[in-house]
């Protein structure tokens, strides 16, 4: 299977996105630091995510992205799909050219593993995730480590500010 780091990378945002839906609008630095994804990178997959109507912004102070419909609605393979990404097992990119510019002997086998690939995605929901001990466990910790990275950070503020005043 094809899914390369686009897809992951937007499955992975929209899932800390969901995380964070209480928290109100979520920055994309927020989600960059997070998730280790550049932000240039988060900017240009929710441009994507935008377009196909699964995140809003919200502008202003305060502002950030939100699910743009409820997270039972939204799921992972639309995310893949927006960020125009394929699921993909051949190795022709499902043109039938893989044999000299022909159909090979197991192309169909890879298109059929496929679509069985998205249509297991298309039973994914973020809510569905969201719910999942393992998850929760893993975004508990990762917002964990981003507190204390804040808090040494304002430490360090505080200290320089002090030495300096």
């Amino acid at each position: 299977m094809r899914l390369t780091t686009k897809g992951r990378y937007a499955v992975t945002a929209m899932l800390d996105l969901a995380l964070h839906a209480d928290k109100g609008p979520i920055s994309l630095a927020g989600i960059s630091k997070r998730q280790e994804i550049s932000l240039s990178y988060l900017e240009q997959l929710f441009s994507k995510l935008r377009q196909n109507d699964l995140v809003s912004s919200v502008r202003g102070p305060g502002g950030g992205y939100r699910l743009s419909r409820p997270s039972e609605d939204i799921y992972v393979a639309q995310i893949v799909d927006a960020v125009n990404e394929s699921i993909d097992a051949t190795n022709c990119g499902g043109s039938g050219s893989c044999r000299n510019g022909a159909t090979c002997l197991t192309h169909h086998l890879w298109c059929d593993l496929s679509e069985q690939i998205h249509d297991f995605l298309s039973g994914i929901s973020l809510a569905s995730l969201v719910a999942r001990k393992d998850i929760q466990e893993v975004s508990e910790r990762l917002d964990k480590e981003e507190a204390l990275q804040q808090a040494e950070a304002n430490s360090m503020q505080r200290i320089t500010a002090a030495s300096l005043g």
